[in-house]
């Protein structure tokens, strides 16, 4: 289970985040792989790194007709698609997870992307709590799952280079907003309050 950190925006926001991080792949050395020559210890040269971002759940729309102190929201996945790692063009010797740690370490992440292992998909009974004390009017609250996609060439001894790609993530979150405050920094967040937030809210503005 990768770490996480909780915070408190002042409009009411608790924002859960995973952040991740690795080492890089170096040297020479090779065999015999299955119908391939395999070279584990490599070198890569990064390209078209993106980072985008995603919202994998929402809540119903939130209206709260008196003052509260919490509230507690259920998180429903959007879409039915579920985020895994992947890398294309795996160097034989090597393994994904190698290429993804590799990735990592060429990022300068704090801690490790998503492995092969991991899924992204929001759970069905995922819930978002907000304790931010004198709670009223309309809100909105969602999750959302930050991307990172990156294209590599590999390059080991004597052996002809192999391109591939890496689509993984280094953080994932949750947010709870007033429908009546600013838009949201995060464009998940932007588009959570288009889906939720009555029309003309402020936080709907320029979203």
């Amino acid at each position: 289970m990768r770490g996480i950190t909780r915070g408190t925006w002042a409009a009411g926001l608790v924002a859960v985040t995973l952040t991740a991080g690795l080492t890089a792949c170096t040297g020479g050395e090779s065999t015999e792989g299955e119908g391939a020559k395999a070279c584990s210890k490599g070198t890569y040269a990064w390209s078209g790194v993106r980072h985008t971002e995603q919202l994998t759940a929402l809540a119903a729309p939130v209206s709260l007709a008196k003052t509260t102190e919490s509230y507690r929201a259920h998180l429903k996945p959007v879409g039915d698609a579920v985020h895994r790692p992947k890398v294309t063009g795996v160097p034989a010797g090597v393994g994904a997870a190698e290429v993804i740690r590799a990735l990592g370490a060429h990022l300068k992440v704090s801690e490790p992307l998503a492995g092969p292992s991991e899924t992204g998909d929001a759970e069905a009974d995922h819930y978002f709590e907000a304790a931010a004390g004198d709670l009223k009017g309309a809100y909105y609250s969602w999750s959302w799952i930050g991307l990172v996609d990156a294209d590599f060439t590999y390059t080991c001894g004597s052996a002809a280079p192999v391109k591939g790609h890496v689509r993984t993530w280094d953080k994932t979150g949750s947010g709870f907003l007033s429908c009546s405050s600013d838009p949201a920094d995060r464009a998940s967040g932007r588009t959570a309050a288009r889906e939720s937030c009555p029309d003309g809210s402020k936080a709907t503005k320029d979203a």
